[in-house]
């Protein structure tokens, strides 16, 4: 028997090396190599992979193609057809990853419920559990036995094919794809060549069908999806499932859509009857905020398309040991060193020797520099212990030299704030609407010391 030989592939990309070395030759990625064995292709698989993609493409000039807009199906579940762009389109292939026990799962299960009540035919392909468990979980969130919403357990690629082929679903969820293999690699399942060689396959199978593909995908240590990170290349889009340990809120985030708009933000709170959809978010969040609090100040976010309020909190402490500490839960921590920065040399405000601990409440994690204004105003807050006024809300983007830079979609963040209820709000002057709004003070400014001006002179 010829001796296996073994390899050292990169789980990133996927590439070879005869021997381990710390940097990958082909994407850079560093530690990233992993020892395999590399085994030949086997040889007289009774099952061929692929037998329900047997079509061939045909060349075609760009004027024959009709330019008309994918067509979609609607999930009925509001955040989720936010998030997808209007709904699941046909042909494409969606890859959901988040945590253990975040709710992918409940939450596809919820989905191919309300599709199969619609009258399409949905199959849920399950690799970790048994479809006895599928059922209990059904029944704990009440929902009703219906013969479009058929399961399977299978994680053998060729296996799954056949019954694909013979159902012809409309949507198919393969849960998850970590646990798929083929006969045709005799590696491991989760393996990079499985990864991606039975997603190559099942993609193969939706443009050609036009079905539906969800794959739920693993997550690192890290946050990013297990597996080649060609895996989020091949699909259409990529979901990531979020929520604190301790909070009933989850976040579903749009990475990438080729068929709607990325960053969208869709927001559900888990019950025990399953997850239910939080339609205005921003009042959910600010429900247990209390004005007249030192270290406190809302924000007005903008998620993709959907405005969002957030209180961001600090908390600045006399240090008792050198370096101080710097602590940022829901947004860069880079960015964070970068405005105490900025405020020590515009302001003068000396907090090298303070601890600054910062968080943004709800778990939620904002990424876009609007962000920097609410920051500043709640750290210096918390450094002089003195509250901001009252229904007061900031958005604006802080520059090196202390500009206020002006933000994307300003008018759609004042609508937001107006209609909560807060009736002064500090804008970048670019931003300033053209027109007054009744009972609401907007106060415009070019630099940071203007803000501090206004909010503790």
């Amino acid at each position: 028997m010829a001796k296996a030989k073994v390899v050292f592939e990169c789980s990133e990309c996927g590439d070879k090396h005869s021997k381990w070395q710390g940097k990958c030759n082909g994407c850079g990625a560093w530690n990233s190599l992993i020892e395999v064995v590399e085994e030949p292709e086997a040889k007289n698989v009774s099952v061929n992979r692929f037998t329900a993609l047997n079509t061939q493409s045909q060349v075609v000039n760009l004027d024959q193609i009709s330019a008309q807009d994918v067509s979609r199906k609607v999930t009925h579940i509001d955040e989720l057809d936010r998030v997808l762009g209007g709904g699941l389109a046909l042909g494409s292939v969606i890859l959901l990853g988040g945590d253990p026990g975040i709710g992918k799962s409940t939450l596809l299960l919820q989905t191919l419920a309300h599709l199969a009540q619609a009258g399409n035919k949905v199959l849920y392909v399950t690799g970790e559990e048994s479809v006895q468990q599928v059922a209990l979980r059904a029944k704990r969130l009440e929902i009703a036995s219906n013969p479009n919403l058929r399961l399977m357990s299978e994680i053998r690629i060729e296996a799954i094919l056949p019954q694909v082929e013979q159902e012809k679903p409309d949507v198919v969820v393969i849960d998850s794809i970590q646990t798929a293999y083929s006969d045709f690699l005799q590696s491991a399942p989760g393996s990079v060549a499985q990864v991606r060689e039975c997603s190559s396959i099942l993609t193969r199978l939706a443009k050609s069908r036009q079905i539906i593909v969800v794959l739920v995908g693993h997550v690192t240590k890290d946050g990013a999806i297990a597996g080649p990170r060609v895996l989020e290349h091949i699909v259409d889009t990529v979901l990531y499932f979020e929520g604190e340990q301790h909070s009933n809120f989850r976040m579903l985030r749009s990475v990438k859509n080729r068929f709607g708009a990325v960053n969208e933000l869709g927001i559900f709170a888990m019950t025990d009857k399953g997850l239910r959809e939080v339609n205005n978010p921003s009042a959910l969040f600010l429900s247990s905020y209390r004005a007249n609090t030192p270290g406190s100040c809302i924000l007005i976010s903008e998620e993709g398309t959907r405005p969002l309020l957030v209180e961001v909190q600090a908390l600045v402490d006399q240090s008792h040991m050198m370096p101080a500490k710097r602590l940022a839960v829901g947004m860069d921590g880079y960015r964070l060193s970068l405005l105490i920065a900025i405020m020590q040399r515009h302001l003068g405000v000396q907090l090298y020797d303070q601890d600054i601990f910062l968080n943004i409440v709800g778990g939620v994690k904002v990424a876009e520099p609007a962000l920097d204004l609410a920051v500043v105003l709640a750290i210096i807050s918390s450094f002089k212990n003195k509250p901001l006024l009252d229904k007061l809300a900031v958005f604006g983007e802080i520059g090196l030299s202390g500009e206020i830079r002006t933000i994307q979609k300003g008018q759609d963040r004042i609508k937001e704030a107006v209609k909560l209820g807060f009736t002064r709000i500090i804008v970048p002057k670019a931003n300033a609407p053209k027109e007054k709004i009744a009972g609401v003070e907007l106060i415009v400014i070019e630099n940071l010391t203007q803000a501090i001006s206004y909010c503790f002179s």
